[in-house]
């Protein structure tokens, strides 16, 4: 019989990592296979709170945030790029020119959690930024990716216009930045392991081996 995991995967949908991370996670999940049945929560952290509406050019925020230059940045573009393309997600760094607020874009993936479609929501976000170049926080452009993984696309117009959810993911990422959560992605398993950071495959494996190995 199957082994019940609770994995909190605290991200932001403007990280790169947090897509090695979801996309590394996944493959250690599927290399372990029917032993383990994970449920996979999509908790809010925000790298940018401050960001204002009209976003700031990537590489004049990487700079004044990181201090890299512009040959780091290419260089690290590049070593996410590859890892991405090894886990099969398609990194298109020359059309994301901007880095957004997405605030919104928790809010609905907190209404999304309800429905079971947070999961999808979360990808079509992560491509919709990394792949396409959208805007994540357009609200248009987040009600239009809702419709396509299923939900129901003015409701998400609805919550977006309004302050819904607005409470509950503040309430979490508090909780998250009292917990010494301060970098995404963070992966928390059982609410006991925590794996930081864009781990390899193996290494996530192994903590899912352990954390389920201790529940059982």
């Amino acid at each position: 019989m199957a082994v019940p995991l609770k994995i909190d995967f605290v991200s932001d949908v403007s990280c790169p990592w947090c897509v090695i991370g979801l996309r590394s996670l996944e493959a250690a999940l599927s290399k372990i296979g029917d032993a383990v049945a994970a449920d996979i929560h999509f908790q809010p952290f925000e790298l940018n709170p401050d960001m204002a509406p009209e976003g700031e050019d990537v590489g004049e925020h990487i700079a004044r945030k990181y201090g890299s230059s512009a040959a780091q940045v290419t260089q690290n573009q590049e070593m996410i790029r590859t890892r991405g393309a090894d886990l099969g997600f398609d990194f298109r760094f020359a059309k994301r020119g901007r880095i957004y607020n997405t605030f919104d874009a928790h809010r609905l993936l907190h209404w999304a959690e309800g429905s079971g479609r947070q999961k999808a929501l979360k990808e079509a976000l992560f491509a919709a930024y990394f792949t396409e170049g959208r805007d994540p926080s357009s609200r248009e452009v987040l009600a239009e990716v809702a419709g396509k993984v299923g939900l129901d696309a003015e409701r998400a117009r609805q919550i977006l216009a309004s302050g819904e959810y607005a409470d509950e993911v503040r309430a979490r990422e508090q909780l998250y930045l009292r917990s010494g959560i301060h970098a995404v992605p963070a992966v928390i398993l059982n609410e006991r392991y925590l794996v930081q950071g864009g781990q390899p495959v193996e290494v996530f494996e192994r903590a899912i081996r352990k954390a389920v190995e201790d529940g059982a």
